[in-house]
């Protein structure tokens, strides 16, 4: 203050904002001088915004970052200019990593840099080779920036993050620099990288190459040793300084057990985990991702506040620590007068108060930390007698044939336990796995389904490494093998989607299916066409997946279970539709006026689906007569509707890499397989008026318009209720309903005694009450069975036990579809696990249940047929 009394006037009189702006105009004979008084007066000026509460933690540091990058712009581009005036600086960037990197300098930080050179563009004197000439700019600009004369420094420069410090120079050729970080990078490298920027010099060159290295960052697939690596790194930081790591006087702010570094490796994990696939959540700044985090669910909003709180108060006292005497300390003074100081200096009351705002705080971020990796390392003994005996003690009351599995699995012959990284990962892990399958109801079962994932893998490492570190997922997968063979066969196929469990994310409500289609769409808008299609299939697969988790789980009501399955799939067709439309308007155009409707039908059509359900769909035209496409290969809109609708299908049914998707059923269409695969609004009109059978109006009581405009929705829903209430002999329908239940009796019989959907009294004798009733008097026509059926008590029509009959064979379905053989029959073992998804104490108790209303609807189904009104 006392020697820039013109700035302290100045932010008395006019604020911050006006004391910033006046520090960054400090006049000096030298580039060196210059920079360095405005550096001391900025800190001056901002330390004045902090300590008096002007503005906050986030303005602070992005005022000291700023004039950062400004002031080593002008120290590399008065390197440069001093060996090559004639020519303009360009083709050497410098890389921002840690706190400048993401825009968090502290009053004395050290700046992490990384200097990059393209040999192609960077000036040089004739005689020089690029990288001489690179090291020599990089020489002078470190000098510039912290020899310390009479004005101080500017910053001290750290280029120790740059790959090999010890034997490479301090500016590499930026193609060099991609290969190392492609091929041969650390994983901590990673963590530094999400924090990268390029801050001064060569803007682009430094931006073109982040860009380059952007996979090795932001992985799709979890890399769960790199995260174990980086929380290694920190244990180690915390033995090397254990005598900072008891809060109180002494603490170590920045490195002590829930100090500054836990928390930014704790959010830096968790944007690792999920940044691949979630682009928004690669924030640099610690405070934005922890924000983004919790807002796209990845982090629990009470988790994410409470980080975000102990960053600013450790940040701040930090930035207190520092104030005096700038130094770069970050620890709490020992001393107790010192510690007094700093406490005053923060406008507390003194050490104590200090010391007790910062304990919760502090505590806070340790407990998260810690919870990132189990640090327990247990392994199953090599000695056969000891082996039998351990898995007696877990449980397994087959003891030979769980250690025959074991020793097959450690004999190498499976690709993914051949490397000595993924034996000693899969070691890890398997106590913690055969403990949580010893205690399942069929653990042979079990430990052979998942013989068959590891047969499957060609790498199994970071599988194992997740498993080991994750318990609760280990339960998980136990649960799914013992259970669940669709979720276990799925996992076989593709073992990455269990990385999308490793949070309570994953068991978050299941958005709307225009929320899932936007999301999915906006995930591929800049990729080709078939990466696009099977991006959308992963992301799909994904979530259907962790849906049966979700059931299995009992996290969710089977019947929300099922409209998620739903909005699932109608997400999949609205997106893979837009999608597959972009690409074929590319070659045809398309067809002015004219618009492409996907019909649902069926369970989709009624929102029920479960995990096995076929997707029945018809496909609608509406164009003006005579149109035809405005494309380079032009098409006459029923050829031109017919083909869409064809690579609509083949992108929902046909099987990839990415696994199978649906099974598409389209015989619900006019003239059924026979007929054109889309059909014109007006054909389709005349077609259900005076040509359609009664069962295709009884299909078309469940139909669902789910593409298109909302205008032409509503026209099409619209239609469908005018056909279904043109005027109909009930005497007809009722007997052609009869006939048809009879005929598919006959052609498709209950699988077994406990088919709830083909047996007697079971759903499809429900469906056929209420769509007969549906027809017969115009009463509830909606395509949603529980909102029919509320509309026909309300008329009088069925008993108010109908709906609570629905949802019990609906919720028994749903789990069966997942849990159950294809004779609908539980494995025994599973029969708990199905009667508590389904609400009921055991077995005995959901069979009686079951059996009560079956007989209820086989009554109501009777009482329909034989009905005179």
């Amino acid at each position: 203050m006392a020697a820039f009394p013109d700035l302290v006037s100045g932010f008395a009189a006019e604020g911050s904002d006006a004391a910033v702006a006046k520090a960054l105009e400090m006049p000096g004979e030298t580039v060196g001088e210059r920079l360095r008084r405005r550096r001391h007066a900025l800190a001056l000026a901002v330390a004045l915004a902090d300590l008096s509460g002007e503005q906050p933690l986030e303005w602070v540091t992005a005022k000291l970052s700023d004039f950062a990058d400004a002031a080593m712009d002008e120290a590399l581009r008065t390197a440069m200019l001093e060996r090559m005036p004639e020519d303009e600086p360009r083709g050497l960037a410098i890389l921002a990593l840690g706190k400048l990197g993401s825009r968090e300098l502290n009053y004395s930080s050290d700046v992490d840099l990384v200097m990059l050179f393209d040999p192609e563009t960077l000036p040089r004197r004739p005689r020089d080779e690029p990288g001489e000439a690179a090291v020599r700019y990089g020489r002078r600009f470190i000098e510039l920036m912290q020899q310390r004369t009479h004005d101080g420094y500017v910053a001290r420069v750290d280029m120790r993050l740059r790959p090999s410090p010890e034997v490479t120079p301090i500016a590499l050729p930026v193609d060099a620099a991609i290969s190392y970080y492609e091929s041969s990078a650390l994983p901590w490298e990673r963590a530094a990288f999400i924090r990268a920027r390029a801050a001064a010099g060569d803007i682009r060159l430094g931006q073109q190459f982040l860009g380059e290295i952007k996979p090795f960052i932001w992985r799709r697939a979890l890399d769960f040793g790199a995260i174990q690596e980086i929380r290694d790194i920190s244990l180690r930081i915390r033995d090397h300084y254990a005598q900072g790591q008891a809060f109180g006087p002494g603490f170590d702010l920045k490195r002590g057990r829930g100090g500054i570094r836990e928390a930014e490796f704790f959010t830096q994990v968790q944007q690792l985990i999920h940044g691949g696939r979630e682009p928004e959540l690669r924030a640099p700044a610690t405070l934005d991702a922890l924000d983004v985090l919790s807002k796209s669910g990845r982090l629990e909003a009470d988790v994410a506040g409470a980080l975000a709180d102990a960053y600013r108060a450790l940040r701040t006292v930090e930035h207190r620590v520092q104030m005096i005497e700038d130094r770069q300390e970050h620890r709490l003074p020992s001393d107790p007068a010192a510690l007094e100081a700093v406490a005053q200096l923060d406008g507390r009351g003194g050490a104590e108060e200090l010391l007790a705002m910062l304990a919760p705080r502090v505590e806070a971020v340790g407990v998260q930390f810690d919870g990132l990796v189990s640090d327990r390392e247990e392994r199953l003994s090599n000695d056969p007698d000891i082996l039998r005996r351990e898995l007696g003690e877990m449980g397994f009351k087959e003891v030979d044939e769980a250690f025959r599995r074991v020793s097959d699995w450690r004999s190498g012959r499976a690709r993914s336990l051949r490397s000595p990284a993924a034996l000693s990962a899969f070691e890890s892990m398997l106590p913690t796995l055969m403990k949580a399958v010893a205690a399942g109801p069929d653990p042979i079962s079990a430990l052979n389904r998942f013989g068959d994932i590891i047969d499957k893998l060609s790498s199994g490492v970071n599988l194992y490494r997740l498993l080991g570190a994750r318990p609760k997922l280990a339960d998980l997968l136990a649960l799914i093998l013992t259970h669940a063979p669709p979720l276990a066969e799925q996992l076989g196929r593709r073992p990455t989607l269990l990385d999308g469990l490793i949070d309570e994310s994953s068991f978050a409500p299941p958005p709307d299916a225009g929320a899932l289609a936007d999301r999915f769409l906006k995930a591929v808008r800049d990729e080709p066409f078939d990466l696009a299609l099977d991006r959308i299939r992963r992301m799909v697969g994904e979530r259907r997946f962790a849906l049966g988790v979700q059931l299995l789980a009992a996290h969710r009501d089977p019947i929300v279970i099922a409209e998620g399955y739903s909005d699932l799939a109608e997400a999949a067709i609205v997106a893979l539709s837009e999608v597959v439309t972009q690409e074929f308007e590319k070659t045809h155009g398309r067809v002015p006026g004219g618009e492409l409707v996907v019909l649902g039908l069926g369970r989709l059509g009624g929102r029920a689906l479960t995990h096995a359900s076929d997707l029945d769909l018809i496909y609608l035209f509406d164009a003006p007569d005579g149109a035809q496409s405005d494309g380079a290969k032009a098409l006459p809109a029923t050829d031109y509707y017919n083909r869409l609708a064809s690579r609509i299908g083949a992108a929902l049914g046909t099987p990839t890499a990415a696994g199978p998707l649906y099974d598409v059923d389209t015989r619900l269409r006019p003239q059924g397989a026979q007929g054109m695969l889309a059909v014109s609004m007006a054909a389709f009109d005349h077609y259900q008026r005076h040509e359609a059978w009664t069962w295709e109006h009884m299909a078309l009581c469940r139909a669902r318009p789910l593409t298109g405009s909302e205008e032409i929705k509503a026209n099409v829903r619209k239609r469908i209720c005018d056909i279904l209430r043109a005027p109909a002999d009930p005497v007809k329908v009722r007997a052609d309903a009869v006939a048809m239940r009879e005929e598919m009796a006959r052609h498709k019989p209950p699988a077994g005694a406990l088919d709830i959907k083909l047996g007697e009294g079971g759903l499809v004798d429900l469906e056929f009450a209420v769509h007969t009733l549906q027809l017969t008097t115009h009463v509830g026509l909606d395509p949603r069975l529980e909102v029919a059926l509320e509309a026909l008590v309300q008329a009088g029509r069925v008993d108010a036990g109908a709906d609570p009959d629905l949802r019990l064979l609906s919720r028994l379905l749903v789990v069966l579809r997942l849990v159950g053989t294809k004779a609908m029959e539980p494995a025994e073992q599973s029969r708990t696990l199905v009667a508590s998804l389904c609400g009921f104490e055991d077995w005995a108790s959901l069979l009686a249940a079951v059996d009560v209303a079956r007989q209820r609807v086989a009554a109501r189904w009777a009482a329909v047929k034989g009905s005179d009104s």
